[in-house]
């Protein structure tokens, strides 16, 4: 009797329960926990753990409820998870609130995770859409990528506070636009070649859709909104790019899927010289490194960059800090991006770690190319 062939997997959608962006979110914090439990286990980056414990915990008494702020101690790693999981328990919260960059909110999403705690999250720079997916990116202490933590739900809200993400650097903005860059063409190579999602569903339309919608926003929208986010000013451009950076990244990244980009991203976090780089800088040559292994169009390869530029991202090696370029690290960053459970196998042809390093100094000539034509063009 001949075996039933087995199914292939669904498509999907998945997304937090709310995105809400404004001014003011943080002090208005009970609002949001009372839905959720009376006891805030609040992990918070040092940089505005006092500003989180003003704001934060008179309003919580006075709105008859429970919390406590706790420093994030500075790398998202198994024992750190650990260490503010117990910390949680001791208190006996009953709802996690995260504060902080992209590397807190992945340790509060592991310890809601663990802990089985609803999850509350204030990023407080537009940099990656780490807020977004139910995904959790797990370090080893010296830094290096270690694996994806999958969780079992999206966070349940998303509280981008304008006051606060707009009085950030202008640096943190741009490397969640370079983040966000990648999202629709990922989804793409997903989507053309049956890969899987962050929910190792396939990708659906809608993910595609919202993708595709984030790259259109990100290309109407640099301009103004780093003119703004250079002043440390909120404007609608800035708000639009919020929303692109943090929702419709993280939605079209978890609905669309992840490639090359974030699999040489992954490769990239080996070299040492590259470890003071944001996630969405080492992100945007990775893009461009896809974008080689696509031999993508030039009209669409000269849209990327231009997006790039006006962002004041950095685009070619020496520009994120590596002053001499060895081929032995980056045959290895190559081969870590060809490891099988990374997401390279999400393209639509197989590419081998000598194609994956052909194509990282080819990105980089291109990139350097486009420099010099730009310097000469300022030049005339």
């Amino acid at each position: 009797m001949t075996a039933k062939p087995a199914s292939l997997p669904p498509r999907s959608v998945s997304s937090p329960q709310q995105f809400i962006v404004g001014a003011g979110l943080l002090g208005q914090l009970p609002d949001f926990v009372k839905n959720y439990g009376d006891n805030a286990f609040i992990i918070s980056d040092p940089f505005i753990a006092e500003r989180t414990k003003k704001e934060c915990l008179p309003a919580l008494e006075k709105a008859g409820l429970k919390g406590a702020v706790q420093e994030f101690g500075g790398e998202c790693t198994d024992a750190e998870i650990k260490r503010l999981g117990e910390l949680a328990k001791a208190q006996g919260g009953n709802v996690v609130v995260g504060v902080g960059g992209g590397k807190t909110l992945d340790t509060s999403k592991a310890v809601a995770h663990y802990f089985k705690m609803p999850l509350l999250l204030y990023p407080t720079i537009a940099s990656s859409d780490a807020p977004c997916v139910a995904l959790a990116v797990v370090y080893t202490p010296d830094g290096t990528f270690d694996r994806y933590l999958f969780l079992a739900r999206n966070p349940d809200a998303i509280l981008a506070d304008t006051d606060i993400l707009s009085g950030a650097p202008a640096r943190f903005l741009a490397a969640g636009i370079g983040d966000a860059l990648a999202t629709y063409f990922e989804a793409r190579a997903c989507f053309e070649s049956g890969g899987l999602n962050l929910r190792h569903h396939r990708t659906s339309r809608t993910g595609l859709g919202i993708a595709r919608l984030c790259y259109d926003v990100l290309r109407e929208n640099v301009v103004p909104a780093m003119a703004a986010a250079r002043k440390g000013v909120s404007t609608l451009a800035v708000e639009q790019m919020i929303e692109a950076t943090i929702y419709m990244s993280g939605v079209g990244a978890e609905s669309g899927g992840l490639a090359a980009a974030h699999a040489v991203h992954n490769g990239m976090t080996a070299v040492e010289a590259l470890h003071h780089v944001q996630h969405g800088e080492k992100v945007v040559f990775g893009l461009l490194v896809q974008l080689v292994l696509e031999n993508a169009p030039k009209a669409e390869f000269d849209e990327v960059v231009r997006v790039i530029r006006e962002a004041g991202l950095p685009m070619t090696l020496a520009e994120m800090g590596v002053k001499e370029f060895v081929p032995a690290e980056w045959r290895k960053v190559a081969e870590i991006a060809c490891a099988p459970d990374d997401t390279m196998g999400n393209m639509p042809q197989r590419y081998t770690p000598d194609d994956v390093y052909n194509a990282i100094v080819g990105a980089n000539a291109l990139a350097e190319t486009y420099r010099a034509a730009e310097g000469a063009g300022a030049k005339a």
